[in-house]
C-alpha cells in the first residue's frame, strides 16, 4: 500500500478530495478518430503537418493581377454571372504564371498565380473585351502589393504547437486539428465506469407506496458520470443481501453485469455504505480483500461515503443512499477520482461570500447548495440529505468549515458541472 493511500477514517473535506485525487493515476492514451474527440483530453500536442494555409490564396473574388492598369486577361474569357449571382471561374488560376501586364480571374480561396502582385476585387473591376482596368468605385493603386492575398503559413507555421497537450478538446480545436492535417488524436482515454444500485425499497418508475422510494440514481447518474469525464459501460441492481453485493461486485461473477464491467476502472455504489445490519458495501468490501483508502468523510451531507481499491484494481466510489449525500460525495470523492484517471487538473474551490453566518459544527464541515444573489451566497431552502429542491435550483455549493462562518465571510465554493 502507497504512502499516500493509507486508509483513512471520518478524514476532512479537503483531504478527502486529495485521496481521491492521487489515487487517479492517468489512463494509458490511445487514439481516437477526430470526430469521437470532443471532449476528451489531449494527451500530446498538435502540431500542422504543413503551413496553413498551405498555399497562397486569394481573400476575394475578384483578378489576381501583375503589373499595371490596364490588365490583359489570360487563361478564360471575363467571368460571366452564375444563377445565383455569384462569378463562375473559367480556369484553375493556380496552374497560371502572370507575364506583367496580366491578369486572371480567382475565387476567393484559390490559389493565387506565380508573380500576382494583388487582388482586384470583383467590385472595383471592369472588364472591356480581354481587358481588365479599375472602375469608379476602386482606389487609384488598387490593389497594393500583396492586398487581398493570404499568404501560406499566415496562420501557422508548420512545426509549431497548434493545441498544446492536455487541453479538453472543443469544436473549433478539433477544426484545427482538421487543418492541421491530422485524421485522429492521440488522447487520455475517459475512465470506464460502471454503477450498481442498491435497495430492495427502490422502484424505477411510477409512484412508490409507503415504504418504497423513486430511483434518483439510475436516471442521473449515466449523465453526470459524463460531465465528470466518465463513460458509464453498464448498470446494475443488487438486492440487500450481502452475497448478492459480494457477488455483484465481484469481477469473478458469472452474471452479465458483472462481466460486462470487470474491465472496467471505477465502480460507483449507491446506498448499503452505513453501518447498520442492512448495509452489506463495507462488508462485502472486506470479504473482497479491498483496499480502503476513504473510510468516511467529516462533512454532512455524505459522511457515510467510501474509497476503495479492489483486488482487481478498480477503484469503487460508495456513494451514501440518500440522494443529496450522493451528490455531494460525487462531488467530493467521484469528481477527483476521475479527474485523475483522465490526467486532468484538480478543479479547486472558488471563494463566495456567504450571505448567513453558520454555527460550528462539531468537527464536520456542512457543504451547502447556494443561490447567488447580489454577489452573495444565499442558502438554499430544502437542503437535508434526503431533498433535491434546494441543489436542483442551486448555483453552487458553500463548504462551511468546522468551525462556522459569519455573514460576509470568505468561504469555499464548488461549482456544479451542469452550470459550467
Amino acid at each position: 500500500m502507497s504512502e499516500a493511500l493509507i486508509p483513512a477514517q471520518d478524514v476532512d473535506w479537503r483531504t478527502a478530495r486529495t485521496l481521491a485525487y492521487r489515487a487517479g493515476r492517468a489512463l494509458p492514451f490511445h487514439t481516437v478518430p477526430l470526430a469521437d474527440a470532443l471532449g476528451q483530453t489531449l494527451a500530446e500536442p498538435v502540431y500542422p503537418l504543413q503551413p496553413i494555409p498551405h498555399y497562397a490564396s486569394s481573400a476575394m473574388d475578384g483578378w489576381a493581377v501583375n503589373g499595371e492598369a490596364p490588365w490583359r486577361l489570360v487563361s478564360h474569357a471575363a467571368p460571366e454571372e452564375h444563377p445565383r449571382g455569384r462569378p463562375s471561374p473559367h480556369a484553375d488560376s493556380g496552374e497560371v504564371a502572370l507575364a506583367p501586364g496580366e491578369a486572371t480571374f480567382i475565387l476567393t480561396g484559390g490559389v493565387v498565380p506565380q508573380n500576382a502582385v494583388g487582388i482586384l476585387r470583383t467590385e472595383h473591376g471592369a472588364v472591356r473585351g480581354d481587358l481588365l482596368d479599375r472602375n469608379g468605385s476602386a482606389r487609384p493603386d488598387e490593389p497594393a502589393l500583396h492586398e487581398h492575398v493570404r499568404p501560406a503559413g499566415e496562420e501557422a507555421e508548420q512545426g509549431i504547437i497548434a493545441i498544446p497537450a492536455g487541453v479538453v478538446l472543443n469544436p473549433a480545436q478539433i477544426a484545427l486539428a482538421a487543418v492541421c492535417g491530422h485524421d485522429t488524436l492521440t488522447v487520455l482515454r475517459s475512465p470506464r465506469v460502471s454503477l450498481l444500485m442498491t435497495g430492495d425499497e427502490v422502484i424505477d418508475h411510477g409512484l412508490p407506496h409507503a415504504g418504497q422510494v423513486r430511483d434518483t440514481f439510475g436516471p442521473q447518474l449515466p449523465g453526470f458520470v459524463a460531465m465528470l469525464g466518465g463513460h458509464v459501460d453498464v448498470a446494475g441492481r443488487a438486492k440487500d443481501d450481502l452475497d448478492d453485493v459480494v457477488a455483484a461486485i465481484s469481477a469473478e461473477a458469472t452474471d452479465e453485469f458483472s462481466l460486462a464491467r470487470a474491465s472496467g476502472d471505477v465502480l460507483i455504489t449507491t446506498g448499503g455504505t452505513g453501518g447498520s445490519s442492512a448495509d452489506h458495501i463495507r462488508r462485502a468490501l472486506t470479504e473482497l480483500g479491498a483496499e480502503l483508502i476513504i473510510d468516511g468523510i467529516a462533512m454532512r451531507p455524505g459522511h457515510p461515503t467510501l474509497l476503495a481499491r479492489l483486488a482487481d484494481g478498480r477503484f469503487l466510489v460508495g456513494l451514501p443512499g440518500n440522494p443529496l449525500a450522493a451528490m455531494m460525495a460525487m462531488l467530493t470523492v467521484a469528481a477527483p477520482l476521475l479527474a485523475g484517471l483522465r490526467g486532468a487538473g484538480l478543479d479547486e474551490p472558488e471563494p463566495v461570500t456567504s450571505a448567513e453566518a453558520f454555527e460550528p459544527l462539531h468537527g464536520r464541515s456542512r457543504l451547502v447548495p447556494y443561490r447567488l444573489e447580489s454577489g452573495h451566497a444565499v442558502p438554499s431552502s430544502h437542503q437535508r440529505s434526503g431533498m433535491l429542491r434546494g441543489l436542483a435550483a442551486a448555483d453552487g455549493v458553500l463548504v462551511v468549515p468546522a468551525e462556522g462562518c459569519a455573514a460576509g465571510d470568505s468561504v469555499p465554493g464548488l461549482s456544479l458541472p451542469w452550470l459550467a
